[in-house]
């Protein structure tokens, strides 16, 4: 395969990679329940794509009374525990993962996560999926902000225009976009705007990297059905 307008990919790992938000809002709700809190799926989405930090932010404005760190610690401990039992690959990622890599392709993982939830889903990856792990716990600057991106590509020793980003958040999008990468959004918990230069697929389920060579920024532009 020549002349691709890539030369490596970047991940987001929860809701693109893996759909481990449920195991988020699982552990959120009995967070919140436990100490006789409110929590729904609903208010669970305020929570996508956030560092972790924001996310404890959150659930202390709506009444919990525990210290940010003591929170991220909690929810962290008990999606890992989950992940630990199954992975929940998202449609099409392990196989759009497995050509990249068959094609010389490096990736990278690009997560607000930290690593120890990271690891725990790239070890139920085969060996050598990705070239690169950027953490939540490792950066200066959360999504949003582009360091994260910046430092995924600076990881595989790319430019990010060089490099195609996966992201189903918001925040995601909004980083990958400003660190300058082919931003690719997914749906999936939330519906997203279309923002200049991002470029939509409905699903990863089916797309390879030829079809992925093949849509120019035109064809990707704003969300469309497969």
């Amino acid at each position: 395969m020549t002349m691709l307008p890539f030369r490596g990919s970047l991940w987001d790992m929860d809701g693109t990679l893996v759909d481990t938000e449920p195991y988020w809002m699982r552990a959120e709700t009995e967070l919140m329940r436990a100490h006789g809190l409110h929590w729904d799926e609903q208010l669970g989405e305020l929570m996508v794509g956030n560092p972790l930090l924001t996310s404890a932010q959150i659930l202390r404005e709506h009444g919990l009374d525990l210290l940010a760190g003591e929170i991220v610690d909690r929810l962290l401990a008990r999606v890992v525990e989950q992940v630990r039992g199954h992975v929940p690959f998202r449609p099409g990622a392990r196989e759009l993962l497995a050509e990249l890599r068959a094609a010389g392709l490096p990736c990278a993982l690009v997560t607000m996560s930290y690593r120890v939830l990271a690891e725990a889903v790239v070890a139920a990856c085969p060996e050598g999926t990705f070239a690169a792990l950027v953490t939540g716990d490792e950066v200066e600057h959360g999504k949003p902000h582009p360091e994260p991106y910046l430092a995924g590509a600076s990881a595989l020793g790319l430019d990010p225009a060089e490099c195609l980003a996966f992201e189903d958040s918001l925040p995601g999008l909004r980083s990958a976009l400003a660190a300058g990468t082919q931003a690719v959004a997914i749906p999936h918990i939330v519906e997203l705007p279309t923002l200049p230069g991002a470029r939509y697929l409905p699903s990863l389920a089916g797309v390879t990297v030829a079809e992925l060579a093949a849509l120019g920024a035109d064809a990707l532009s704003g969300p469309r059905s497969r």
